[in-house]
């Protein structure tokens, strides 16, 4: 299920989101984020991750960076916004 997954978000970085601008909010992206969260987690709890991380992207969010933490969480990572 975990590959099966990981396939579906490569299909769609590859051939569904060059074709309409960024309007991403956090870095790394969703698609990104959930692909290493399900890498890292597997496939329930990364799904859960991406989920969570897809609810909290709405237009009253101020996004920035948001890694996917050491340790399962559906939270906002709270590290400081270094990447910059």
């Amino acid at each position: 299920m975990k590959r099966i997954l990981l396939l579906l978000i490569r299909g769609y970085q590859k051939g569904i989101s060059p074709f309409f601008p960024p309007s991403c909010r956090y870095y790394p992206t969703c698609s990104h984020y959930t692909f290493t969260a399900i890498e890292r987690f597997g496939a329930l709890k990364g799904s859960l991750m991406g989920v969570a991380r897809l609810l909290r992207c709405h237009p009253f969010v101020k996004g920035g960076y948001d890694p996917v933490p050491d340790h399962f969480s559906v939270r906002r990572n709270t590290v400081k916004d270094d990447h910059k």
